[in-house]
């Protein structure tokens, strides 16, 4: 014969286990231990190349925002940069995406912008390409293949 049992179920509200058995549900951030990958050191990479590698760099980065306002701006400016103005843009390119969004955008009060890119000729022509004076659509750029003979 089956019997019937019910139970009746209780919901405990005391501290000890609203503290989760004094176990936290997400700990503490330690602010001490900051990682950062070191960026890479190139030695030997032809200027073609460095350029070839910064129009990847300015597509691939991680987040759609950066990765428009960077794409097009290294379709419109990179062909034209110097060895040293690439160098620049290159170290831009180290600094973590959301940094550089809103140094392109000028929103200091988000993540201010650091002495060292103060001065930067690259980084004032960024936020003049990234305020789109045109009021263009913002697209990615088409990538430009070697044509095949």
């Amino acid at each position: 014969m089956l019997r019937s049992t019910t139970q009746k179920r209780t919901f405990v509200s005391s501290a000890r286990a609203l503290a989760n058995h004094g176990k936290p549900q997400n700990p503490p951030i330690d602010n001490t231990v900051k990682m950062r990958i070191q960026p890479i050191i190139r030695t030997g990479e032809t200027i073609e190349v460095k350029r070839a590698r910064l129009v990847y760099q300015s597509r691939k980065r991680g987040i759609l925002e950066s990765d428009l306002l960077l794409s097009r701006f290294a379709k419109k400016y990179l062909q034209t940069f110097s060895e040293e103005e690439l160098d620049e843009y290159d170290r831009l390119l180290d600094e973590p995406d959301w940094d550089i969004y809103y140094w392109a955008t000028k929103n200091y009060d988000v993540t201010p912008l650091p002495d060292k890119w103060k001065d930067s000729k690259i980084l004032q022509m960024l936020q003049n390409d990234a305020r789109n004076e045109e009021k263009e659509i913002l697209r990615m750029p088409e990538l430009d293949f070697p044509k095949e003979k």
